[in-house]
């Protein structure tokens, strides 16, 4: 996925400035795609240079308020429908895991259990977020509570696996349980 594709998809909703897809990224989209400030802004002026937003109102101190045009929403509906996902997955996390053999058994345990931390600290940001947000049956809502629900399934996914390996570490070699 693209930054670009995001904004388009967030602008197919409705108007936002700049400042409100932050806003929309920091609350709904940050466990699918984070992004910055300014990578926003960049893009934004990237796609009103090519033609898929325009500017539909300006504001005080040069608040700009875009919208989608229709070659933005074809675009948005093309990459929706014909470009394959991007299957590649890297893992900082996993890569990790897969060279603790060089630690002591205890720094291994212990950077499992951080995981284990992680996974269960970002399930609690993501309840919060779910009990914040006032969902309605919006385009946006509707696939946003699904998207957060991966988030969800995930960090619990990952709390129970890590709990799981850290196990492993403490059996003798030969008798772990797979």
């Amino acid at each position: 996925m693209s930054l670009r594709h995001a904004l388009l998809g967030l602008l197919s909703d409705r108007r936002a400035s700049g400042y409100d897809l932050l806003k929309t990224f920091e609350t709904s989209l940050a466990n699918v795609w984070p992004a910055t400030q300014s990578q926003i802004y960049t893009e934004l002026t990237k796609l009103a240079g090519s033609g898929l937003i325009a500017v539909a109102a300006e504001g005080p101190r040069g608040r700009k308020e875009y919208e989608i045009t229709g070659e933005g929403m074809a675009e948005l509906r093309h990459w929706l429908t014909e470009v394959t996902p991007q299957r590649t997955l890297r893992s900082d996390v996993l890569l990790r895991v897969f060279f603790l053999g060089v630690l002591t058994p205890e720094q291994a345990h212990a950077y499992l259990t951080d995981l284990m931390e992680m996974s269960r600290s970002g399930y609690e940001q993501l309840r919060q977020l779910h009990d914040s947000v006032d969902w309605d049956d919006g385009n946006l809502s509707v696939h946003g509570r699904i998207a957060l629900e991966y988030g969800l399934r995930f960090n619990a996914m990952r709390r129970e696996w890590a709990e799981w390996a850290a196990q492993q570490l403490t059996q003798p070699r030969g008798r772990q349980g797979w």
